[in-house]
């Protein structure tokens, strides 16, 4: 008989993306997360590709309680009456899929049901800072015999149970094992093990960390101009008459040039607002955009530098009868200087006009330019 047990697996939500909905009549947050990946090996056990295929449907609409539901000291199923008493905020699964060999899947939050429970504030509070947010899917299966040397077991017969949200609960490397309860055939309930384990994700949490300070250098960009909004406002109502502390009902007419004032200095302050780059990123690019467009200025210079050199040297070269036009088009900048330095205008013999720079020519094979000017110039 195969052995059955369950296992928490640990990995991270995509705060980063997180949407909000309305949806009959309610609000609700959907927050992006992901699971186990195909063939992953976790704690000596492999989850192979078609076994997650086989089952990974049976996590769509079951409940993301707060962490994994316990009744005394044991885990239990998320769909128990008691384990939904005691961990249930208003959040279930959806929208499940396979892609990029992992299953992916959403959470939905109903906020109304989330505010009337410490954990689903708590829950809420962390998505709008842009804290980590874990989920740990929560799944049963037979173990079976290992078909490689990386593991020592083969998850079977998975059935999904939940996919937990966590905070500020244990990320350690080395997972720890419990004991769960499982509800069998005959109504019973009999002691099962349970392993927890983690997912490795460490770019993921790496993206979260640059995102998280991508939003906080944003908004210490933006902090000076709500400091100067609030002073507007406060320097606005200042101008206010005082009332006297026994006075009850006084009829206080609204002051339109102070009205005035004040509307003009928010809507100046929101412009500057608006101005703001939307994203660190951009702010950079836009930082660095001078310095590419000198680089960029320097580089064309010295190109047309260059260009009016060799158009120069070549001329020199035909001028001296090295090298006819065609021929001398076709020198690079460096083979012109090389050749312009043996060059002396009015000495320098003609060449056959058929001859190009490199060519493989035995009739010019071993030709020694200097040797042949200075039997030119004893000749004469």
């Amino acid at each position: 008989m195969t052995k059955k047990i369950r296992v928490n697996i640990r990995s991270l939500a995509n705060v980063a993306a997180v949407r909000k909905e309305k949806r009959n009549g309610r609000d609700v947050v959907i927050v992006p997360s992901a699971t186990l990946p195909d063939d992953i090996v976790m704690n000596g056990i492999k989850y192979p590709a078609d076994e997650i295929a086989k089952s990974f449907m049976t996590l769509n609409r079951t409940p993301a309680p707060f962490g994994h539901p316990k009744v005394n000291g044991k885990f239990v199923s998320a769909r128990d009456p008691e384990g939904i008493n005691v961990s249930y905020v208003g959040a279930w699964n959806e929208n499940v899929r396979r892609e990029g060999g992992r299953v992916l899947l959403d959470k939905v939050i109903d906020v109304a049901i989330a505010n009337q429970s410490e954990n689903g504030k708590a829950v809420l509070e962390a998505i709008d800072k842009g804290e980590p947010v874990h989920t740990s899917t929560g799944l049963l299966c037979e173990l079976g015999a290992a078909n490689g040397d990386d593991h020592k077991h083969t998850a079977m017969n998975i059935m999904f149970d939940h996919d937990a949200i966590l905070l500020n609960e244990d990320g350690a490397a080395t997972p720890d094992q419990g004991v769960g309860m499982l509800v069998n055939a005959s109504g019973e309930a009999e002691e099962i093990e349970v392993i927890n384990s983690a997912i490795d994700e460490a770019d993921r949490d790496l993206d979260w960390a640059l995102d998280s300070a991508v939003r906080a250098l944003e908004k210490r960009q933006r902090a000076p101009l709500m400091e100067r909004l609030k002073t507007a406002l406060i320097e606005a109502f200042r101008s206010e008459r005082e009332t006297q502390a026994n006075e009850k009902d006084i009829d206080m007419p609204i002051d339109e040039k102070a009205f005035d004032a004040l509307s003009a200095k928010v809507n100046s302050l929101s412009e500057a607002v608006d101005k703001i780059p939307t994203t660190v990123a951009e702010a950079m690019t836009n930082a660095v955009k001078p310095l590419v467009e000198a680089q960029e200025a320097l580089v064309a210079n010295q190109k047309a530098k260059d260009e009016a050199e060799l158009a120069e040297l070549q001329a020199k070269i035909v001028k001296a009868n090295i090298l006819d036009e065609e021929g001398a088009k076709e020198l690079t900048l460096n083979a012109a200087r090389k050749l312009a330095e043996k060059v002396k205008v009015g000495n320098a013999a003609g060449v056959n006009s058929a001859f190009k720079p490199g060519a493989d020519n035995d009739e010019w094979a071993g030709y020694d330019l200097n040797a042949n000017i200075k039997t030119e110039k004893g000749a004469a």
